[in-house]
């Protein structure tokens, strides 16, 4: 099996071979290892890479399924988490020179169970400082596009979108606010899946937006974030917020097709004043498909979601600011990269009683999201209303109180945040490319705890389309940048 094959190969599909004994988790773990240190010099999906380790426990795994204890689709598959989740003895920096020494003396509850499935850690993954997006500097390194090197990999979940996108990794976990697991899948052509908010426990996780953070899989396929999501979701006493609710089989629904189901485009987050004329397009032709499947389409208003975007960054900033100005905002103010600075400094200015308001206002906006349920089986939104952009061209820069408001009132993030604040399952997933060659991306909602329709629904779609067997080929993305196929191997 080439290169590129084995990288690319689905998580599902290396699995299988695993069981039967046709793939060992050591090649699959030494292949990837290979392929970060050829590559990610230069894309920075990773913070830490944990080879010694993760090869040790390739060798058990192997061992183990040699003596007949398999433990599943998992075990032997070699992962990667979003440097915000605690590992224990390994280093922990949410991407912040701030924690440049953090090494904590405990797992997450997310590493745990992936431990528990044999999973194998590969590294902590490059993300935006303490997942608030808005980083303009990064301390470990400008996470880049697998697709063109010049273009970004979207919000604070960024290697851990470009990682599996990369072939450097079978999958990934990270963490979403208002998109940070749907932004890096758009931008990198994969699925990101951001789970119902209790669904999967956050402890040891370093969440800063309480009422609002998630943990999901990150992945190549429909498919391989069903298992991933299979593995971390549950109840954990550790996390008073996680729901009690049984987990059902996600894998099953992968079955079903559309047939009667009812899916509704929601107008407001889709044909926007701003949205791109290639957005729209490829919104359409997924509309065709999904009609073409047996699904009925229909279009729905909602008029409220227009005011998600404000009322996510008076909440959850403010609650970023709650922690950051007691810890770190009056003795580290340099430390911090500009753009993290600005956003959090001005959330920790908004009065309680305005962040009472907006909680409340927040509650109107999911009541209006969640009757939509009452008649249909899912929403359609594109992931972003444009395509990519160059990474100078995406900075934010706040330097006056001007270009706050001018990020407050973005129509970029209202295509994300309405299902953040309505806290409900959604995934993104590839839909095409723009004309640049970059991918483009729709997400699917369902009710709280329905993770299954929005499996079926964007596997449904996905088998009838061939986004998402297409995979950069990195050697040609070095060359496109100027970089050799030598140079690429030295790291230089």
């Amino acid at each position: 099996m080439g290169g590129d094959e084995l990288a690319y190969l689905s998580l599902a599909a290396q699995a299988r071979l695993i069981e039967k004994r046709e793939l060992s988790p050591v090649d699959l773990v030494e292949h990837y290892l290979r392929r970060i240190e050829r590559y990610d010099s230069h894309l920075n999906s990773y913070i830490t890479v944990c080879a010694d380790a993760a090869l040790a426990r390739a060798r058990e795994a192997e061992a183990e399924i040699a003596a007949g204890d398999y433990r599943g689709p998992l075990h032997g598959i070699p992962y990667g988490v979003k440097d915000q989740f605690n590992t224990k003895g390994i280093l922990t920096t949410l991407g912040s020179p701030i924690l440049a020494d953090n090494v904590p003396d405990h797992d997450a509850t997310v590493i745990e169970r992936m431990d528990g499935a044999g999973a194998i850690l590969l590294g902590k993954q490059n993300m935006h400082e303490f997942g608030k997006g808005s980083t303009n500097r990064f301390h470990f390194g400008q996470p880049r596009n697998p697709w063109n090197l010049a273009y970004h990999a979207s919000s604070s979940s960024s290697g851990s979108g470009s990682g599996p996108a990369a072939g450097l990794c079978s999958g990934a976990l990270g963490e979403d606010t208002g998109g940070s697991i749907r932004g890096p899948a758009w931008a990198s052509g994969i699925v990101g899946l951001r789970p119902t908010y209790g669904r999967v426990s956050r402890f040891g996780a370093v969440m800063y937006a309480y009422t609002q953070d998630t943990i999901g899989p990150l992945a190549r396929n429909v498919e391989d974030c069903a298992i991933l999501l299979q593995a971390i979701a549950g109840h954990d006493p550790k996390d008073p917020l996680s729901s009690t609710r049984e987990v059902p089989d996600y894998r099953s629904a992968l079955t079903e097709g559309l047939e009667g189901l009812r899916v509704a485009v929601v107008s407001e987050m889709t044909w926007m004043e701003n949205t791109h004329e290639e957005v729209a397009d490829a919104v359409k032709d997924a509309i065709e498909v999904f009609t073409s499947l047996g699904a009925t389409v229909t279009e729905v208003s909602l008029p409220l979601v227009k005011y998600a975007v404000p009322l996510q960054m008076l909440t959850s900033d403010a609650d970023a600011a709650g922690v950051f100005v007691h810890k770190w905002l009056r003795t580290r103010w340099s430390d911090f990269d500009k753009g993290t600075r600005s956003r959090v400094a001005a959330a920790a200015m908004v009065p309680a009683a305005v962040y009472t308001r907006a909680m409340r206002a927040r509650a109107l906006v999911r009541g209006q999201i969640l009757d939509a349920f009452g008649d249909v089986d899912a929403l359609i939104s594109p992931t972003s209303p444009t395509p990519l952009k160059r990474i100078e061209e995406a900075r934010e820069v706040v330097e006056t109180p001007a270009d706050m408001v001018k990020n407050v009132l973005s129509t970029r993030r209202l295509c994300t945040f309405p299902y953040s604040i309505a806290n409900v399952p959604v995934i993104a997933l590839p839909i095409g490319f723009s004309s640049s060659g970059l991918p483009l991306s729709l997400q699917i909602a369902a009710r709280p705890f329905n993770e299954e329709m929005v499996f079926r629904v964007a596997h449904a779609y996905e088998r009838a389309t061939p986004w998402h067997d297409k995979h950069p080929d990195l050697d040609q993305t070095m060359a496109r940048a100027g970089i050799s196929a030598n140079l690429a191997a030295a790291g230089e």
